[in-house]
């Protein structure tokens, strides 16, 4: 019996130590393995500018803060960015490095996937394969009720979870 314990004293103890105290636990608002599609026609001169964010992947409980902005500057390739992501701002600036089409490299954060841009180049949906974020931006706040629904069929394509998403 006491070996029982003991094993399951150490067990806990492991189950313990797997994260940092204080640190949120991994969450993904994807399915897990599932496909994931990046814009192969995305100009990467065409974001550069201001965005607003409107709309964020947050568990409800979680979705407490403020929409965010990003900035992008096509001439030196960076972006600067403060976002609600997972229920928490996240403020940052780097580089922004264009990979295969639509896969950006972003210096301090997980690599941003367009997954689309409309016509004019005037919504954004973004995403990672780990699904730990997705994030909407436009180019003002308000985003029209057709564009929605184009957010929320590309990212339902693109296996994220419809009930996750929260639209400011």
């Amino acid at each position: 019996m006491s070996k029982l314990i003991k094993s399951l004293g150490v067990a806990l103890l492991l189950a313990a130590c797997a994260r940092p105290a204080g640190s949120p636990p991994q969450q993904s608002f994807r399915t897990d393995g599932a496909l994931m599609y990046s814009s192969a026609v995305l100009e990467t001169a065409k974001l550069s500018g201001h965005w607003v964010q409107v709309a964020t992947y947050a568990a409800v409980a979680a979705a407490g803060c403020a929409p965010g902005t990003v900035d992008f500057s096509d001439q030196a390739r960076q972006v600067a960015w403060t976002l609600c992501l997972s229920g928490r701002e996240t403020n940052g600036a780097g580089s922004f490095v264009p990979g295969k089409a639509g896969r950006y490299s972003v210096e301090g954060m997980a690599d941003w996937w367009v997954l689309w841009a409309d016509a004019d180049y005037r919504t954004l949906v973004i995403g990672t394969p780990s699904g730990k974020f997705g994030f909407v931006l436009n180019r003002t706040a308000g985003l029209p009720p057709d564009r929605l629904k184009a957010v929320r069929d590309i990212l339902t394509f693109n296996s994220y979870k419809p009930a996750d998403l929260v639209v400011f």
